[in-house]
């Protein structure tokens, strides 16, 4: 089935997200749809699946036009699409996940015998593995991707979209999605593939589409190297490996230490389980692990958000653990947040403010109860130079920025006081690749000046590059703390909860 889009516009107010968008998706291909963050692809796609509606343009399906009210038009179209953040009922079995909203039903009951058969038909005919009597919710995550698949596929869907599929997936089951990708390929379904990660792009794409804030800004193949590509998503010349001399060893003791540290949730489950480690003066420990296996709730137990069952946390020889975060911030801790829109920024304010939202009560910026504007606007003028923050004005609301400008002010707030540690969590989710460069610079900066860094993400590559060690969460625990050169392959099997004993001998 040959897809086209032609001319789509779509405003939200004053925002173009998609700017007159030419598309042709052939039979049978994997078409790369690259691009940042807010670039405008998942508002593209969604137009394609009937969620929103153009405001100009036309969809094409074999040549002739078509009008999608929902995404129920689009599935009978032939469109199937699987969102980022799956659109699954955990309770459920597979079987009952992919009859939804499309039942089945024998006499007065579903047919949920019919069910099971058709997921087992599918699954096998494309190798996707998929036991229709699972419970979703028991599944690893991969496993609940493809269930989204075979949902998609019972359908009959001929155009497959697939929204960052790669986001919360280990390299393993990335290859393995990479293989069922190929299979559909080869059975004529058109798969578009979106996604910001080059490697990928690379390694599955037959042709890339790139835009830039809202437009197609230029096609490609896959033999075009990662350097322009990235110039193509940014519109400049990006450095894109992280250049770092080895972290320099210290006779001291670590700077940063956690013990025996247990966090459980309100039911009474361990999801930080008697962890504990040590970062060096001027180290960079990176923590690698699949969302949700207790990286949120470590960094929050660190700044004092949350209240450990017990443990220590100590920093330059203090005990932070019955300290309030405030206290832990004054005693030199630097913590950027996961989520910076909820934990790091009020988007209504300004950027001038934001920049000393934990900094206010200062005797720098305040003086008997009140902020000194003049010092607020001063500093404020100096780090948006210092940090390349692209804002109209240092009294526009950060929530208007752009997701890598907001990020830019955080990291500038929090690197921008003393700092004796720095903690810093998904540092450049949402982020463009010119901006990822420049915080990357600006970690190893803090590293260099003999600050430990403790560094969570789920990006593995940007934990590789950055780390001097790495430490790999699973269940709650870090099962493993590695070199930083350990192959991706290995600290991959350990993100899976391979026996660590069996990973790291090999």
């Amino acid at each position: 089935m040959a897809l086209e889009l032609r001319g789509i516009t779509k405003r939200f107010g004053a925002l173009v997200a998609n700017d007159a968008i030419d598309l042709e998706v052939r039979p049978g291909e994997i078409h790369c749809l690259l691009g940042e963050n807010g670039a405008g692809k998942s508002t593209l796609m969604n137009i394609l699946y009937g969620l929103y509606q153009p405001d100009e343009g036309e969809i094409r399906i074999n040549g002739k036009p078509l009008r999608l009210d929902g995404p129920r038009s689009a599935i009978n179209a032939g469109i199937g699409m699987v969102h980022q953040h799956f659109m699954l009922v955990p309770v459920f079995t597979v079987a009952e996940n992919v009859m939804l909203g499309d039942e089945r039903v024998k006499g007065p009951f579903l047919d949920h015998r019919s069910a099971r058969g058709h997921v087992r038909e599918v699954s096998e005919r494309y190798g996707l593995a998929v036991d229709p009597d699972a419970t979703v919710g028991d599944l690893p995550v991969g496993v609940q991707q493809r269930v989204e698949i075979v949902k998609a596929l019972t359908r009959d869907a001929k155009v497959l979209i697939l929204d960052e599929p790669t986001a919360v997936l280990t390299p393993q089951e990335t290859r393995e999605l990479f293989t069922v990708m190929r299979r559909l390929r080869e059975a004529g379904t058109a798969i578009v593939f979106i996604t910001h990660k080059l490697k990928e792009v690379k390694a599955i794409a037959d042709r890339i589409t790139v835009i830039r804030r809202g437009k197609v800004v230029g096609t490609a193949t896959p033999d075009a190297s990662e350097a322009e590509l990235a110039s193509l998503m940014v519109g400049r010349q990006v450095r894109l490996r992280v250049e770092k001399t080895p972290a320099r060893a210290s006779s001291a003791g670590p700077a940063f230490s956690v013990r025996d540290l247990t966090v459980r949730n309100l039911a009474g489950q361990a999801v930080v389980d008697g962890i504990g480690f040590d970062i060096m003066p001027g180290e960079v420990l990176g923590v690698a692990g699949v969302q949700g296996n207790g990286q949120t709730e470590l960094a929050q137990a660190i700044l004092g958000l949350i209240t450990p069952e017990h443990g220590s946390i100590v920093l330059d020889g203090v005990d932070l653990s019955a300290k309030s975060p405030r206290d832990r911030l004054r005693a030199g801790l630097g913590f950027v947040p996961e989520d910076r829109g909820h934990d790091g920024l009020v988007g209504t304010s300004s950027v001038a403010e934001n920049l000393v939202l934990d900094l206010y009560d200062r005797p720098e910026f305040g003086r008997r109860g009140s902020m000194d504007l003049k010092a607020v606007r001063r500093n404020a003028a100096e780090r948006v130079e210092e940090f390349d923050i692209r804002t109209t004005s240092i009294d526009q609301p950060v929530g208007r920025l752009s997701g890598g400008n907001q990020q830019k002010v955080v990291v500038a707030r929090e690197m921008s006081r003393p700092l004796r540690m720095l903690l810093i969590s998904q540092p450049t989710r949402g982020v463009d690749v010119g901006a990822m460069e420049f915080i990357h610079q600006r970690i190893i900066r803090e590293r260099d000046q003999g600050r430990p860094v403790l560094l969570i993400s789920t990006e593995l590559d940007e934990v590789m590059s950055l780390s001097d060690r790495v430490a790999v969460m699973y269940g709650g625990k870090i099962v493993a703390v590695v070199p930083a050169d350990t192959s991706t392959e290995k600290i991959g099997l350990l993100m899976a909860g391979a026996n660590p004993e069996d990973v790291v001998d090999e």
